[in-house]
């Protein structure tokens, strides 16, 4: 049997980052349920953390890869459950940052701290070179994606 062209395995590998992305969610999910959040105010909240705790939305939005509407709305969820705090951006006028509370702080170090061990027995039995072979060519994709068309 021949083997797929270079463009039908990337089309396989697209599909399987697809079934990949629906499961890291829905684990993701599961894992953080305990402490109140999802897996998308975990990303939101993950974000702003290694941003130093501060950044404006449309900052965290490309950081994620995610559209600045869809991380708004998000921050505006976690501002009201006193995640996060808006406050006054010394170089923007109109585009706040959006800062950790004590209680954010907190809820990251835990999601973190239960996240250790999921991504440990995730990485069991996968050899090192192999993921940071798959961290490599993913990481062009995204950059081949990024450039202006």
């Amino acid at each position: 049997m021949a083997r797929p062209s270079k463009s039908g395995t990337l089309t396989e590998l697209v599909l399987e980052i697809f079934r990949l992305n629906g499961l890291l969610i829905a684990s993701g999910d599961a894992l953080v349920a305990e402490i109140g959040l999802t897996s998308a105010r975990w990303q939101v909240v993950g974000a702003i953390a290694l941003q130093q705790g501060r950044a404006p939305v449309a900052h965290i939005a490309n950081a994620m890869g995610l559209t600045r509407q869809s991380v708004q709305r998000i921050a505006d969820e976690l501002e009201r459950a006193g995640i996060v705090e808006f406050r006054h951006n010394p170089h923007h006028k109109r585009a706040k940052l959006v800062t950790l509370t004590a209680k954010g702080h907190a809820l990251n170090d835990a999601a973190m701290d239960l996240q250790k061990p999921w991504v440990a027995a995730l990485a069991a039995g996968i050899d090192r070179s192999a993921l940071e072979a798959t961290l490599a060519v993913l990481t062009q994709f995204r950059a081949r994606l990024e450039e202006p068309t």
